[in-house]
This record gives structure tokens, sequence and C-alpha cells, in this order.
């Protein structure tokens, strides 16, 4: 992996002057239009990581960004989402012109003291890859667009005290609004997503079968999702939507029918057993088991 120098920009002003743009309207809000400036601006072989949120709607560009494991190629009508603090690279092509959407920026200040400040951090698309980006359909680049032309009149005007609720309430229906899409996108992909649940499976099966976890322990989500290039929250939503059940619930339901065998086929202690399965410390597999089946190890090995 090419280590990067990373450029940090704190603030939605040094956005602005980044870009030589006019000072922002607002100090923690702007929106940015995509531009074929903009796209054809020289990053320079850097990372940038920013210390606001992003939401981004790109349409006609064919170039890439990485940030995580991955790289995402563009196509017509994505949407990317980056929290604070996530370092990403941009890389350059040729191939901008005719590119066309929006950035919104927002500054965690702006909705700290609000109830979206509150449960931000449940909207898991965030923390996704940058290869499991969004795509919209016509109407719903429509619907979302409408929404971010409101945020831009709301600080375009005279700023009062209604301004940042009415702000805050858009940025809050906007990301309602994506929940509902990825949504959509993980319906619409339903055959896709029953291959991906098929892999998930097999790398549970393996690292059983294998017994991995002697070496490596407990059997985490981050694990498959690693060897499955999906992030853990992207995988997890993915089989949540599928399923009904959490990946975490899918590897404890697997580990629990294993270790039901284990505890009634071996004269093996409880401890060794927890052992084998990974567990650093018995009393977790206890807990873990009992919260399962309603009964600790030692009792479901002894019941009649």
């Amino acid at each position: 992996m090419i280590m990067r120098d990373v450029i940090r920009i704190e603030t939605i002003s040094e956005v602005h002057d980044f870009f030589k743009l006019a000072k922002p309207k607002h100090p923690l809000v702007t929106v940015l239009p995509i531009t074929d400036e903009m796209t054809n601006f020289d990053y320079g072989d850097y990372s940038y990581s920013f210390g606001f949120y992003q939401i981004s709607l790109k349409i006609g560009i064919s170039g890439s960004i990485s940030y995580g494991r991955n790289s995402y190629d563009f196509q017509e009508g994505t949407m990317t989402f980056l929290k604070p603090n996530q370092a990403i690279s941009i890389e350059n092509t040729t191939e901008y012109e005719g590119a066309s959407g929006w950035t919104l920026l927002f500054h965690p200040d702006l909705i700290s003291k609000s109830e979206l400040g509150k449960i931000i951090s449940s909207y898991s698309f965030f923390n996704y890859e940058s290869n499991e980006a969004l795509h919209v359909s016509d109407d719903e680049k429509i619907a979302l667009s409408e929404l971010v032309k409101k945020i831009e009149q709301e600080y375009n005007q005279n700023i009062d005290k209604h301004s940042q609720e009415l702000i805050i309430s858009n940025i809050d229906l906007l990301l309602k609004y994506c929940k509902r899409y990825y949504d959509r996108q993980f319906y619409t992909r339903a055959n896709l997503n029953k291959d991906v649940i098929t892999k998930f499976e097999n790398i549970i099966l393996d690292y059983f079968n294998q017994e991995k976890q002697r070496n490596l322990g407990v059997l985490t989500v981050s694990y498959c999702a690693e060897r499955m290039n999906m992030s853990p929250n992207y995988l997890g939503d993915l089989l949540k939507n599928e399923t009904g059940i959490s990946a975490k619930q899918h590897i404890n339901d697997f580990l629990i029918e294993r270790a039901k065998t284990r505890i009634l086929g071996t004269n093996k202690s409880i401890s060794e057993i927890a052992y084998d399965f990974g567990f650093e410390y018995p009393q977790s597999f206890n807990k873990l088991f009992k919260s399962k089946t309603g009964l600790t190890p030692t009792q479901f090995r002894n019941k009649e």
C-alpha cells in the first residue's frame, strides 16, 4: 500500500479557501456544486482528512476515489458518504467533462445539540467502504437534490433563529431517504445478495472446520467482511435486510450449534471447550451460551 502525506482540512472555510471560492455563507454547512473545474482540480499525490461530514451525489464522473481498502469507479448517479476523520485519496483522470452533482458538507458542531447529533452514528452507511456506494434513480436524484436546495436556500437568506433547525431538519430527512434507498438497493439486488450470504456462510463453515479459532480467536464479523471485500457495517446491513438476522447473530448461532455437539459428544471440561472455540475467558462463552439457550453449558450437558 502506498503511504501518502495527509492534508488535514478542519473547517468549512478551509474548504472554500482550498478551492479559491468565496467565503461560505454559513460557518458550519455548505453545498458545493460538482463542476469540471472541481473534478479536474489537481489534488496531488496526497490523502485528505476532513473534520466534517460529506454527502456527495456524483453524476457523469469516471474518475475514482479510494478510502478504506477499496477504490471505487464512479458511475451514473452514485452517492458516497464520509464521516469526520476518514482519509481519502482522489485519482485525477481526463474524463470528467460534463460532471455534475453536489457535495453537502456539514460540521459536527452544527448538529451536536440536536436529536440528529445523537443518532447520526446509527446511519451505518457512513462506515461503508467506497465500493459500497448508493446508486440512485433519476427520481431519487431529484428528491435528494430538492432537499439540498432547501438547505442552500436557508443559509443563503438572512439567518434567523429558525435557520439552524430547518437546515438540520433537511439533513435529517436527506439521511432518512438515503437509508430508504439503500434498503431498496439491498432488495433489488436480492439474487446477488443470496450469493453473498452463501459466501458468508462458507467462510464461517471453513473457519470452524479448520479450527482457525484456536489461533485466531473467536470468529468476528470483521474477519468475514475483510475476506468478502466489504465493510462490516455493509455486510451486517445486507444480511439483516435479507435474512432478518445480523452477521453477528449468524456467527453466534453457528458457534452455539457447534458447541452443543462438543458439549454432549466429548468429556472435555466446559473451560476446555470455551478455549477450543477461541474464547479467552470461559465466562464469556458461558454467558453467550446461556443467552442463546437459556441454560449454562453445564446445565445443558446435565439435562435429561
